[in-house]
């Protein structure tokens, strides 16, 4: 590895491509070692032989060009990587890397390559809005992969909008970011939940709630970024997989009841943010429910078992639990009261009825509560907010996190 690290840098086909010169230029100049992947478009933009200069290192650009040494490149190249750089990152390259298409050295680089992703996105207004281009980069961002720009300004078809690449030097920053990354939950067992559950009325209809599993899935992103060896127990969502993450699929409170305390007394950290139902159907019908002329429907409701308390029951010392309380008012009574009644060391305390903090939304507002303290948090992302609750439970469990 060199000095800071090995960035393999991604180079695909649009006007941008001269900036990633200077990107190439800066990350040397720091101590970063950096292969260039060039895709045949990119070739039509800039030489080969610059990025070999600058980065002093050969280019790849043909998947079936002969190695200097017998090595698979693209599996070479995927395992040097610290941090996987695509700069820019056009539409085409966007979509292929979101569906997991592998037809070339870039994207076959990356289909094998287990490092931080980081996109510097590239291209016209109208391509950067279309509604494929935000899908296709929302899917990257929710498997764990970091982005920076575009920006806004005159662009070199002539239009004026959101589209230019950002500066070689935000670029080069953010590498030099990820490159830091903190691993400071090596050696942390951490089970975390997410997602509702589904509580069957009849053999086509359930109760559930409006949860996502979107803070739950990002914060086992997060911990696994960190060095976590973590587990995910998740009720049905449309989210991908946490790379790097055992996944554990449960659909009703009992199935989340019956996973959670199996496997926390062999946790160090438990992170609750999963959303279960509170109450399900006395009796679930064999058949589906027929309306009955104009007549309603009377359903009798039985509370569903409290999963963060149970499990809190059987907590052992070096243990530490967490968990969430979606509140639509009282917000820090009930979260003071669900603090002591279910045995935790932290609460996240959100208020679903302030906009961009409720049910499925990327942003979240949390205040952090322990028995002696109240820390409010600003609005931010949701991945932002899964490192900030980590912070805090390291700092409880007497580690302070790594700057």
């Amino acid at each position: 590895m060199d000095g800071l690290g090995t960035v393999v840098l991604g180079v695909t086909g649009g006007i941008a491509a001269y900036k990633s010169c200077e990107v190439v230029s800066r990350l040397v100049k720091a101590g970063v070692g950096v292969y260039v992947i060039m895709t045949r478009s990119a070739c039509e933009f800039v030489s080969p032989l610059t990025f070999q200069t600058l980065s002093r290192n050969p280019v790849a650009v043909d998947t079936f060009e002969a190695p200097n040494a017998w090595e698979v490149e693209h599996i070479s190249l995927a395992k040097k990587a610290d941090v996987l750089l695509v700069a820019p990152a056009t539409a085409n390259v966007l979509a292929k890397l979101a569906n997991g298409l592998a037809d070339d050295m870039l994207t076959t680089t990356a289909l094998a390559c287990d490092a931080p992703l980081l996109l510097a996105p590239a291209m016209n207004t109208v391509m950067w809005q279309h509604p494929a281009t935000q899908q296709n980069l929302q899917t990257l961002l929710a498997r764990g992969a970091r982005s920076v720009g575009p920006e806004g300004g005159s662009l070199a078809c002539g239009d004026v909008g959101a589209g230019r690449m950002s500066e070689p030097q935000d670029i080069v920053d953010a590498c030099l970011s990820l490159l830091a990354a903190r691993r400071d939950m090596e050696g942390l067992r951490v089970l975390v939940t997410a997602g509702p559950t589904r509580e069957a009325l009849d053999p086509v209809r359930f109760l559930t709630n409006r949860s996502s599993g979107k803070m739950g899935y990002a914060i086992a992103r997060a911990a696994v970024a960190r060095g976590a060896q973590v587990t995910l127990v998740t009720g049905p969502v449309h989210l991908p997989a946490v790379a790097g993450a055992g996944m554990v699929p449960v659909t009703t409170t009992a199935d989340l009841l019956r996973e959670v305390t199996l496997r926390a007394p062999g946790q160090d950290v438990l992170i609750q943010a999963a959303a279960p139902a509170d109450f399900a159907p006395a009796l679930a019908s064999e058949r589906k429910l027929k309306k009955n002329g104009d007549g309603g429907l009377t359903l009798e409701l039985v509370q569903t078992a409290d999963v963060a308390r149970e499990a809190g029951r059987s907590k052992k010392p070096g243990q530490t639990f967490v968990g969430f309380a979606a509140e639509t008012h009282d917000g820090l009574e009930n979260a003071r009261r669900k603090l002591e009644s279910k045995f935790l060391d932290l609460i996240a305390l959100n208020d679903v009825t302030r906009p961009g903090a409720g049910f499925d939304t990327d942003t979240n507002e949390l205040t952090l509560l322990t028995r002696d303290t109240v820390k409010e948090l600003p609005m931010m992302s949701k991945q932002e907010a899964a490192e900030a609750l980590l912070d805090e439970i390291l700092r409880l469990r007497g580690k302070a996190p790594d700057a």
